[in-house]
């Protein structure tokens, strides 16, 4: 073992932030930490909901990432454009980066080129320039039929077209349009939140309906007629839109498909408790891994799931350099809010390891989650930069 160790932390989201700052906490002075991500700014993805309606700007849901120099973070700025799972080696803009561990946080990149006519037809409020986009063309939106469509049936935080499809409603009556816009949603998958059992699902789609927005589960989108302003599914139907918001298909970015890390899925499949992915001193975490549950489908992408993982990685990696503290494992356990409007907010939370299935609850809807939302907005973006 070398005089100093240098950990490389490819991805500066939830993951790669988390494990970054807890690695320099962790580790003696003269070890490295070095965060490589092509952004400048981090971004706190969770509001992009509130920024489609104009509850917030990019300035208060974005943080440089140079901040992090402060903590004694070595931040590389630039495109990863080759990884060397076995030599632990990362190509960055022709710069070649070397680590005794390496933890890959890239995350899921949005794919809407691969739907015909959908990038062109609406907006996709999972990225800051297309909930930009949604917030100014529901300025001048008078009426009409708003669509809310999920192009795929796995994306990360499953609860967000439903949030969304909720605060347009709310929005829409705050600014007294209600009566004349029909509000859709149309899902490629079967119900909400599938991955959280029944009652969960059952719950979410119940407050959805609640406010008379039109729900279509099962409905794959085959591809989007813009100017006609018509969506055409697999299955043959088709719905009309005047205002089209979306989920774009999501795939791992392309350097982790070629890395040789990713599986038959596209993603790259982990120990479920350590994050290891079978190179040594090689972790994956947050939304470009694949984690298997017993009923069947995966391990939802997420943010909770993405810093929980971050925290067991950076404790291993710390006690395997220095001796000291007790291992750590990802239990599967986390949590979401479900923003309903009107000031309110549900929460969804529990085990999701649980075997056969994951068993989780619905805590009913109330201005108390959705203040302990804001705080943990708040709370968050302080405590990491």
């Amino acid at each position: 073992m070398s005089s100093t160790e240098t950990a490389l932390v490819l991805g500066g989201g939830v993951g790669g932030l988390v494990s970054a700052v807890e690695l320099r906490k962790r580790l003696p002075a003269a070890d490295r930490v070095v965060l490589v991500d092509r952004r400048q700014r981090y971004l706190f993805d969770p509001s992009l909901l509130w920024l489609m309606t104009g509850l917030r700007t990019p300035e208060k849901i974005t943080r440089p990432l140079a901040r992090l120099r402060l903590k004694g973070i070595e931040v590389v700025s630039g495109e990863i454009e080759h990884i060397d799972a076995d030599a632990r080696r990362v190509s960055v803009d022709g710069q070649e980066l070397v680590g005794e561990n390496v933890i890959v946080s890239l995350g899921a990149e949005y794919a809407p080129e691969t739907v015909p006519g959908l990038a062109a037809a609406g907006h996709n409020f999972y990225s800051l320039p297309g909930a930009e986009g949604l917030r100014d063309a529901l300025r001048g939106f008078g009426g009409g039929r708003l669509v809310v469509l999920t192009a795929t049936p796995a994306y990360k935080c499953p609860a967000a077209p439903y949030e969304a499809a909720m605060l347009l409603e709310y929005h829409c009556r705050k600014r007294k349009i209600r009566d004349d816009v029909q509000i859709d949603l149309y899902a490629a998958e079967p119900g909400p939140m599938g991955v959280a059992g029944p009652e969960v699902s059952a719950g979410v789609r119940g407050m959805v309906e609640a406010r008379q927005i039109g729900y279509h589960p099962e409905h794959q989108v085959e591809r989007v007629d813009h100017a006609a302003g018509r969506i055409f599914f697999t299955n043959g139907a088709w719905a009309d839109f005047d205002l089209l918001a979306y989920v774009p298909p999501h795939r791992a970015p392309e350097v982790v498909r070629e890395s040789g890390l990713a599986d038959e899925t596209g993603w790259i499949p982990v120990d479920r408790h350590s994050l290891e992915t079978g190179r040594p001193h090689v972790y994956a975490i947050g939304d470009v891994t694949t984690i298997p549950l017993r009923l069947g489908k995966p391990l939802p992408k997420a943010g909770v799931f993405a810093h929980a993982e971050a925290l067991v990685v950076a404790t291993n990696i710390a006690r395997s350099i220095t001796g000291k503290g007790r291992p750590a494992s990802f239990e599967g356990r986390g949590q979401c809010f479900v923003e309903t409007g009107d000031g309110k907010a549900a929460m969804a939370r529990g085990d999701f390891y649980a075997e056969p299935v994951p068993q989780l609850k619905l805590h009913r809807a109330g201005r108390r989650w959705h203040a302990a939302k804001i705080l943990f907005e708040r709370n968050w973006l302080r405590k990491w930069f």
